[in-house]
């Protein structure tokens, strides 16, 4: 069994309010856990203090890899945060990629004076910055490909393969000037996943005035997974301004554009929401 939990779904900057509570307005971050296994979170946003808050008590010292797919805020802001960090037998292994230095330099940036009183260092646990760039490694049973996705900047996806199941995460995605196109790297990150999460930020009229912006449709990230043949796809990285509301709507209007594709089943990302995955290997 392989459980993957959401504890930051939104894009861009937290937006907790009433218009957005069933949904949840915390930025990205993402865990996979398995049996016997420690576990992989998917970016570091806000959500990552929340998943903090849920190991308090734990029994055994707290180690993780962490796979951050680029330097925006919304991605690493929850780093300073994480309590688990605050014992000094915890450890955490942190890799991906930056823009023009190395992730450890982009981290010790922005974790320092005037930005942040903190630095990785001053936190009690064990923090290593490793790039990560087309690239595979293994975390315990895990093989895990880090490919280039288009953003407006270097920014990672990932596909994770354990117990013979895939799970593919794909937070920022920029749709091309025209929907047929797909990045061959996006389609092979995704290819015949059990799960894929992908950025659903905007809807038509808005991708219309911000084009460049680095995301795409919900219609397109189910153009995405039914290209790549996946059986799954959790909608992820809601626009700030999006309430529940409007996210039920687009959930209704991807379920629509994926009838007669392999795309069984579409998720609206929420917080504390769990998709668990078995396989007949385990």
């Amino acid at each position: 069994m392989v459980n993957v939990t959401f504890w930051g779904v939104r894009g861009s900057t937290p937006c907790p309010c009433d218009a957005n509570r069933r949904y949840g307005g915390n930025t990205s971050c993402v865990t996979l856990e398995a049996p016997g296994m420690d576990p992989v979170v998917f970016d570091l946003g806000t959500g990552l203090r929340f998943y903090g808050e849920s190991l308090q008590g734990a029994a055994e010292p707290f180690r993780a890899l962490a796979l951050v797919t680029h330097m925006h805020w919304d991605h690493v802001q929850g780093l300073p945060f994480f309590t688990p960090l605050h014992h000094p037998v915890a450890s955490l292994e942190v890799h991906g990629r930056s823009e023009g230095c190395s992730i450890d330099t982009a981290f010790r940036t922005f974790m320092c004076p005037p930005f942040f009183p903190v630095g990785p260092d001053e936190l009690a646990g064990h923090i290593t910055f490793h790039d990560l760039v087309d690239a595979e490694l293994t975390w315990g049973r895990a093989r895990i490909t880090a490919a280039d996705v288009p953003h407006t900047g270097p920014t990672n996806g990932y596909r994770v393969e354990i117990d013979g199941l895939v799970v593919v995460y794909i937070s920022d995605h920029q749709q091309p000037a025209d929907p047929n196109q797909i990045a061959p790297s996006v389609l092979e990150l995704c290819r015949d996943a059990d799960l894929v999460i992908h950025d659903a930020q905007f809807e038509a009229h808005e991708l219309a005035v911000k084009a460049d912006w680095g995301h795409c449709t919900v219609e397109y990230a189910v153009r995405v997974a039914a290209e790549a043949g996946a059986r799954r796809l959790v909608l992820f990285h809601h626009d700030p301004a999006h309430s529940d509301d409007t996210i039920d709507r687009l959930l209704g209007d991807a379920r629509a554009a994926a009838v007669g594709t392999s795309v069984g089943e579409i998720i609206a990302a929420s917080e504390g929401l769990t998709v668990s995955l078995s396989s007949a290997l385990v």
